[in-house]
C-alpha cells in the first residue's frame, strides 16, 4: 500500500477534474480511490470519499451509493463474477439506472433520495496492477443525456432523417425545451420541416394529450384571418350564419402552431400579441373576452427579426414568440444526410406500391449531392419520386432525374460577345432578380412567381449571376 499512497497525489491531480467517475478498490474490497466525479455520480456521502493519499481506506459496502452497492459488488467479488469475470487487463462493461443526488448530481451531498432523479450510468471496471493484489479499476460515466437524445432521435425517426451535427444539436435543445411552456419559433427555407419539428415538440410536450391545432397563415385571406384565429359569433359578418369557436379555443390546453406567421397583418398582430400574453381574446364580434391555455409554436420561411427591422413586423410580438429561436438548416447545409433522406423515400415509396430494390448509380448520387435543393426536403422527396418511376432497369441513372438536377450541372454561358456588352447583361439580370427579391421581401417562391419562372430556376440564375440569397 505504500507504492500506492505514493503515487495517488498524482493521480488525483490528473484525474480530478475528469467529467467520468475513477474509482479503485482493492481486493478486499476497500476503496483507495475515488475522484470527485465518481463521488458526485454514485451520490456518496462527502464523509465517504477518501482523500487522496490517505493511509484509512473504507470499504465499497459502507459508501451509500443508493443503487450501486449491489453491482459493484457484482464487479468485484470474484464468486459472483464466475460467470463474466473479465481477462486481467480488459474492461468489462455494465449500464444501470440509479437514483441521482438531488439536483441532478453536481453540488448534491446525496444523503436523500428526495428529489432525485433517474440517471443513467455506464461502468466499466478491470483487475490490474497485479504486483499490488489485485486492485480493480472502475470508471464510471453518466450517460443520461445520451440516452434522452437517443430516444428522441428514435422518436423523431418517421419524419426526421438525419445524422447532421447541426440537427442533433437542435433535437438536443427540442428535447430541453418541449417540456416547458416557452414559445417557439422554428425560422428556415420552405421545405426544411419546421412543420414535423412542430409536432414532434408537441409529442415530447407535457400537452401531448391535449390538441395539436395547426394553421397556415399564408394559405387563410387576410379578411378571413382573424375569425380563422379567434372565431366569431353568429351574425358577426356578412356570411357568419353559425358561432365559430377558431384555432386559438380548438387548441385550449394543448399547442397552437402558426405556420408562416410572418404573413399575419400587422392589424393584426396586436389582437395576437394579447392573446398570447394576456391568453384571452374576443371573437368577431363578442364583447366578452374568452379565457384560453395555449402554448404557441410559430415558424417562418422568412427571417422575422429583418421584418421587424423593416417595420413589417411587430417587434414586441417577435419577442413573444421568439422566446426560443430555432434555426432549422437547409439540405444543402447539410449534404450528408441527402443519402440517407434518399433510403428512406424509397423505402416509404416502397411501402406505397412502388418498385422495391430501386439503386443508385454514382452518377446519378453526385447530382443529387451537388444541386443545392432550393426546395429543400419537399422538392428532394418529389426528385426521388420522379427518378424511381424513370429508372432504369432497377437503377437511377443521371437521365431518370429531374430536368433542373440534370441541367445544374451544365457549366454557365459563355459570354462570346464584347465584354462591356457582356458586363452589362450581367448587371441588368443582376438588378431584376435583386428588385423581384426585394419587391417579395425576399421570399424566393414570390419573387420567383413574379419573374414568371419557378423557383428551382431563380435559384441557378442567383447562382449563375452571383446575387446573394
Amino acid at each position: 500500500m505504500q507504492e500506492i499512497n505514493e503515487v495517488l497525489p498524482l493521480l488525483d491531480a490528473i484525474v480530478s477534474h475528469l467529467e467520468d467517475g475513477v474509482l479503485i478498490c482493492d481486493r478486499r474490497g476497500d476503496v483507495v480511490y475515488m475522484n470527485p466525479a465518481a463521488h458526485r455520480l454514485l451520490a456518496a456521502r462527502k464523509s465517504d470519499a477518501p482523500a487522496a493519499g490517505a493511509s484509512a481506506v473504507r470499504n465499497i459496502a459502507n459508501i451509500k451509493t443508493v443503487d450501486l452497492v449491489g453491482l459493484m459488488r457484482e464487479a468485484f467479488y470474484e464468486e459472483q463474477m464466475a460467470a463474466t469475470r473479465p481477462v486481467n487487463g480488459q474492461m468489462k462493461k455494465f449500464h444501470r439506472e440509479i437514483n441521482g443526488s438531488k439536483g441532478g448530481g453536481k453540488g448534491g451531498d446525496g444523503g436523500s433520495d428526495r428529489g432525485a432523479k433517474k440517471r443513467q450510468v455506464e461502468i466499466r471496471c478491470c483487475t490490474t496492477c497485479e504486483q499490488h493484489g489485485r486492485l480493480r479499476l472502475f470508471i464510471i460515466r453518466d450517460i443520461s443525456r445520451e440516452r434522452r437524445l437517443t430516444a428522441v432521435i428514435d422518436r423523431a425517426a418517421s419524419e426526421l432523417v438525419t445524422k447532421d451535427s447541426k440537427m442533433i444539436d437542435i433535437l438536443r435543445r427540442i428535447d430541453q425545451v418541449a417540456p416547458q411552456q416557452a414559445s417557439i419559433l422554428l425560422q428556415g427555407e420552405s421545405g426544411t420541416g419546421k412543420t414535423h419539428i412542430a409536432r414532434l415538440i408537441h409529442r415530447l410536450s407535457n400537452r401531448s394529450d391535449k390538441p395539436f391545432i395547426e394553421l397556415n397563415c399564408a394559405a387563410i385571406p387576410e379578411t378571413l384571418l382573424e375569425s380563422e384565429l379567434f372565431g366569431h359569433i353568429k351574425g358577426a359578418f356578412t356570411g357568419a350564419i353559425s358561432n365559430r369557436k377558431g384555432r386559438f379555443l380548438a387548441a385550449d390546453g394543448g399547442t397552437l402552431f402558426l405556420d408562416e406567421v410572418g404573413e399575419i397583418p400587422m392589424h393584426l398582430q396586436a389582437k395576437l400579441l394579447r392573446a398570447i400574453q394576456d391568453k384571452q381574446f374576443e371573437p368577431v364580434g363578442m364583447d366578452t373576452p374568452v379565457q384560453v391555455d395555449v402554448r404557441i409554436i410559430s415558424s417562418s420561411n422568412r427571417n422575422l427579426r429583418d421584418l421587424v427591422n423593416n417595420n413589417c413586423f411587430r417587434a414586441d410580438l417577435y419577442y413573444r414568440l421568439a422566446v426560443i429561436p430555432v434555426h432549422i438548416p437547409a439540405v444543402r447545409e447539410r449534404p450528408g444526410d441527402i443519402p440517407l433522406l434518399l433510403k428512406h423515400f424509397c423505402e416509404n415509396m416502397s411501402a406505397r406500391g412502388y418498385p422495391g430494390g430501386v439503386e443508385c448509380s454514382p452518377e446519378a448520387m453526385r447530382l443529387m449531392m451537388d444541386y443545392p435543393w432550393p426546395g429543400n426536403v419537399r422538392e428532394l422527396e418529389n426528385a426521388v419520386e420522379h427518378a424511381v418511376i424513370c429508372a432504369s432497369n432497377g437503377v437511377v441513372v443521371p437521365e431518370s432525374l429531374p430536368m433542373e438536377v440534370r441541367g445544374y450541372a451544365d457549366a454557365p454561358p459563355r459570354l462570346n460577345a464584347g465584354k462591356e456588352h457582356n458586363q452589362q447583361h450581367l448587371n441588368e439580370q443582376r438588378q431584376i432578380i435583386r428588385d423581384a427579391l426585394k419587391k417579395a421581401r425576399g421570399n424566393k417562391t414570390q419573387a420567383a412567381e413574379l419573374l414568371g419562372i419557378n423557383r428551382s430556376t431563380l435559384w441557378r440564375r442567383m447562382r449563375r449571376y452571383q446575387v446573394d440569397a
